[in-house]
């Protein structure tokens, strides 16, 4: 997944993202390393420059928590990349164990099932789908497979059709597994997943070395559905009660807008795929 230390790796590509005149120091002639120099960075968290070089270099594996946050302040890194930071410091048994079942619950399948005009799925760390209900199925009916937002988002040739920000969605989308990556570093899944479409994808790769942290939240997305045409959508994500390797991905339209006329399309392609489709013509067409 990456050469050295996780730690390491982190700490370096967030130094090589910035310049100096980003953390008010001077720019003096050619510079030979991308970004600030180790030794910027120690002077600006107040250590001594062996003690970062160490540090970056894996050789320093119990940094206090003080040196942390000065760290945290060198490299200009919001709250999230913050905590990323520290969980990366931690030791496999001082990590939090994930209990609860693998599989999802029979009690959250129903209730995605109720929600006849809401798309809803759950998704794992690596964001694969572990289920969903019909109306999130007849929305991502255009991908090869319904199976993990990351392939389709960087592999399936739909993903660029489909998601009409897509280098918004596509950052965000890795930024999501990259603080997955952060709670449980040796997860095997994850590791598959990111060698996989580093393999098949040069700008998913590209965007992984930028270490970029963000966990899901809520935000709106601009979507273009192959039958039904453009649907503007926000969503919210919740960390399943019992299961914190799930999360339960809800989408919303506006009352009484396109996009919910949109969902209802969709539904009855859920319901009556066949009559549906032969009443609905492709997205763009008159």
């Amino acid at each position: 997944m990456s050469s050295g230390t996780p730690l390491g790796a982190f700490l370096r590509a967030r130094r090589e993202a910035l310049k100096p005149h980003d953390v008010g120091l001077p720019e003096h002639g050619r510079r030979r390393v991308p970004g600030l120099r180790r030794e910027e960075v120690a002077l600006l968290a107040g250590v001594s420059a062996d003690y970062y070089i160490r540090l970056e270099q894996g050789r320093e594996n119990s940094p206090s928590p003080q040196v942390l946050d000065a760290v945290a302040r060198a490299l200009r890194l919001g709250v999230e990349a913050t905590d990323h930071l520290n969980r990366l410091c931690l030791t496999a048994s001082q990590r939090p164990r994930e209990w609860g079942e693998r599989d999802v619950s029979r009690q959250l399948l129903q209730l995605m099932d109720g929600w006849a005009h809401t798309p809803a799925f759950v998704v794992g760390p690596a964001l694969d789908i572990m289920a969903g209900n019909s109306l999130a199925t007849a929305l991502h009916s255009g991908f090869e497979k319904f199976d993990n937002l990351a392939r389709m988002m960087f592999v399936d040739p739909a993903g660029r059709e489909f998601y009409q920000e897509w280098e918004r969605a596509a950052h965000s989308c890795v930024a999501e597994i990259r603080a997955a990556y952060g709670r449980d570093p040796e997860s095997a899944r994850i590791a598959e997943v990111v060698a996989e479409l580093s393999d098949q994808s040069v700008e998913f790769a590209e965007i992984w070395r930028m270490h970029d942290v963000k966990a899901k939240s809520q935000e709106g997305k601009h979507l273009k559905h192959p039958q039904v045409g453009d649907l503007h959508i926000t969503f919210a994500a919740f960390t399943v009660n019992g299961a914190s390797h799930q999360q339960l991905v809800v989408y919303q339209a506006e009352p009484a807008s396109p996009t919910a006329a949109g969902f209802e399309t969709l539904r009855a392609m859920a319901t009556q795929p066949e009559q549906a489709q032969a009443e609905v013509p492709a997205a763009g067409q008159v």
